[in-house]
């Protein structure tokens, strides 16, 4: 496997490790799953959880939002070549890593943790979702792909199994930040992997989320 893998140094110490995780939901001791909501470039860890108040769901929910450090995971385009949004990029998928090792300490199985980011959140998510497959409970990634090597995305670079888990896709056709052969050609590399893939590209849609992605979410959370 040629693509670098984050997972366990301890030690790694970036320019997101120190910052804090904003949390939210049901405790820990409440709590039947979990969910890692990683922001887009220029918001907050609050901002993303505020999202959770459109799920309308019976899961008891265990928010966790890091962030990130001057507000933004990585510094250039996420198509830009990956050398070129170090350390950030790396500092964000260790701040990742160390949240579910968190959560798998407080009984939280892979299968009962969800991810979802928006923007340079969903392609940060996205990419660790591919770097480290297991059975999660699932993937939402809005208008995001995920980074490979910045200017490509090469299947071979990734192995494992995702164990059919679930995966949602959405994304405007025109996004200026997200192009869609990029939501494309992630969709090919998690199918690869063996995830269940549900990719939608909507007609002329800004840089936003919409109702039927919300409405996507609901589908996950309560299925």
């Amino acid at each position: 496997m040629s693509l670098f893998r984050v997972t366990d140094d301890t030690n790694f110490n970036g320019p997101h490790q120190s910052t804090p995780i904003a949390e939210s939901g049901a405790s820990v001791s409440e709590a039947d799953a979990a969910m890692v909501m990683i922001h887009g470039r220029g918001a907050t860890a609050p901002s993303i959880i505020q999202l959770a108040g459109e799920f309308n769901t019976d899961r008891k929910l265990t928010l966790r939002a890091p962030q990130a450090s001057g507000n933004t995971w990585y510094p250039n385009s996420f198509m830009a070549p990956s050398e070129q949004n170090q350390p950030g990029l790396s500092s964000g998928l260790q701040k990742i890593y160390d949240i579910v090792q968190d959560l798998k300490k407080n009984g939280f199985s892979e299968e009962n943790i969800y991810f979802l980011g928006f923007s340079q959140g969903a392609c940060l998510a996205s990419e660790f979702v591919a770097r480290h497959p297991a059975k999660y409970g699932g993937l939402i990634a809005l208008s995001g792909g995920m980074i490979g090597v910045g200017d490509a995305v090469h299947p071979d670079d990734y192995e494992g199994d995702l164990l059919k888990t679930p995966i949602f896709m959405g994304c405007s056709d025109v996004d200026p930040h997200i192009p869609k052969e990029r939501v494309n050609e992630s969709e090919e590399v998690f199918m690869k992997l063996n995830a269940d893939v549900t990719k939608k590209l909507y007609p002329g849609m800004g840089h936003l989320v919409n109702e039927d992605e919300i409405k996507h979410i609901r589908e996950m959370l309560n299925s």
